[in-house]
């Protein structure tokens, strides 16, 4: 029986499950993300293994060329468990992702390096990673999918805010590990034979989350699943691109708008600034882990705040902050933060981009959630998540180190800003606040309004609804 086909329950009896459940889902979308990120936390370790180049600064732009293929998968994988999930249920896409990603993580844990086996090494390594993209191109769009459906209507922001509690928590739980090993290890054990103690954690923990989401409740309901299963003349099944393409697209290109400013930031503000500090401002690398350490720990704890008051001011407001003084201050932030030498400036630098880019993190999730029926929803999500992803936010990066390599890092501050500024035109102009959504048909109101159901199986076609949040 899946979530929507239950029997009403009480107010607190319907909290107690949405816990449950986003926790099971939450746990899985932790350890992804952890075997995600802990490839660009420890890559100055290992990268002289897998790359032929003397040059540290070359060798971390071919790491992070590698950690950016990753990103080529993503729509595939979008695309591939969007689908999935659409046409079979949210847990079974959801237990194949966590699946693959735990082999590649324990592949990585194991691969020979270039000493080994030559140029095969960076290949094996390449290859691993596209599988690990492809893995996480379907968990983003399930599990926001997931724990929108799961969370009682009233709190969808707090609940749906903690896909990005525990996709930040992936990335912290990575940068502890460092931490951890670096105090513990010799460098030189560290860097000869350390770096794979962290990928073999994260493909353990993997199957710890496996047999978790073995108990998940299904949101998706028997109607849509048989629906998408036999077909009827003349109409587009649940969850394929012919029902996104030509029923859904106008959501598509909002989500993929939505997403563009907020992803580079996300990727500039948690994943490139540990590079940044190292390479940039000179800091010293164990100083700049215990900086992103503690900034994104403050930062995890944010989520649920701001998703609180999404529930109570709506959705757009929060965007609407991250817009506006994302392109007010990311270059002064930059800015400063390449000039200073000092780690604790750097902590409230790094500090100060983070509130800012909280406002997308914490709903964001939720956001592209409510512009799709049950129908399209995991597939629309996720591809338009998926491709703004991989064209602007994985390439953060590359295109931060390479713009380092050559002296040009004041354009990469210029980047930042235009992509939020574009975001910042599509909140403005494309959502509306507290309106009803795809979401409040099927589950129940968030802020009270009201409007005739629409049936997710019968594909309505009102796009002009999809828009308004």
């Amino acid at each position: 029986m899946s979530v929507q086909e239950a029997a009403p329950q009480g107010e607190a009896a319907q909290t107690r499950r949405a816990v449950r459940n986003i926790l099971k889902g939450s746990a899985g979308n932790l350890v992804e993300w952890y075997d995600l990120y802990v490839y660009t936390v420890f890559a100055a370790y290992f990268q002289a293994h897998f790359f032929n180049s003397k040059d540290e600064l070359q060798a971390g732009l071919e790491a992070m060329a590698v950690f950016s293929t990753s990103f080529l998968m993503r729509p595939v994988g979008a695309w591939f468990f969007g689908r999935y999930a659409d046409r079979n249920g949210r847990k079974a896409a959801l237990t194949l992702s966590v699946t693959l990603m735990s082999a590649g993580s324990f592949a990585i844990a194991i691969l020979p390096t270039q000493d080994v086996i030559g140029i095969w090494a960076m290949v094996l390594l390449v290859l691993v990673r596209l599988l690990q993209g492809f893995s996480v191109g379907g968990e983003y769009g399930t599990s926001a999918t997931y724990m929108s459906e799961a969370a009682t209507s009233r709190r969808r922001g707090f609940f749906s805010s903690f896909q990005y509690v525990t996709l930040i928590g992936g990335q912290m739980l990575a940068l502890l590990v460092l931490v951890i090993l670096q105090n513990t290890m010799a460098k030189e054990a560290l860097t000869e034979w350390g770096w794979r103690i962290p990928f073999a954690i994260g493909g353990a923990a993997a199957l710890v989350v496996l047999w978790l989401r073995r108990s998940m409740e299904e949101t998706v309901s028997a109607d849509q699943i048989r629906a998408a299963h036999v077909p009827v003349a003349g109409q587009a099944q649940p969850g394929t691109m012919k029902l996104l393409f030509t029923k859904h697209w106008k959501p598509l290109l909002i989500c993929i708008g939505v997403t563009l400013g907020g992803t580079v930031a996300f990727y500039t503000y948690t994943n490139f600034i540990l590079k940044f500090m190292n390479d940039t401002s000179g800091i010293a690398k164990t100083d700049t882990s215990v900086i992103n350490f503690w900034a994104l720990f403050i930062f995890m704890l944010l989520q649920p705040i701001y998703g609180i008051i999404s529930d109570k001011v709506g959705r757009k407001p929060l965007l609407l902050w991250f817009g506006i003084t994302g392109v007010l201050f990311t270059w002064p932030l930059l800015s400063t933060l390449s000039g200073t030498k000092d780690p604790f400036t750097a902590f409230l630098l790094m500090m100060g981009g983070l509130l800012i880019v909280g406002g997308y993190t914490s709903i964001n999730a939720l956001v592209k959630a409510e512009l799709f029926p049950a129908s399209i929803r995991a597939l629309g999500v996720g591809l338009g998540y998926a491709i703004a992803n991989s064209l602007f936010g994985g390439t953060v990066p590359l295109i931060g180190a390479a713009l380092q390599k050559v002296g040009q890092v004041d354009l990469f501050f210029t980047y930042v800003t235009a992509a939020i500024f574009i975001s910042l035109v599509v909140y403005i102009f494309a959502l509306k606040n507290k309106k009803s959504t795809h979401l409040d048909d099927e589950q129940g109101s968030a802020f009270g309004t009201r409007s005739g159901p629409r049936d997710s199986v019968a594909h309505d076609d009102k796009d002009d609804a999809l828009v308004k949040l």
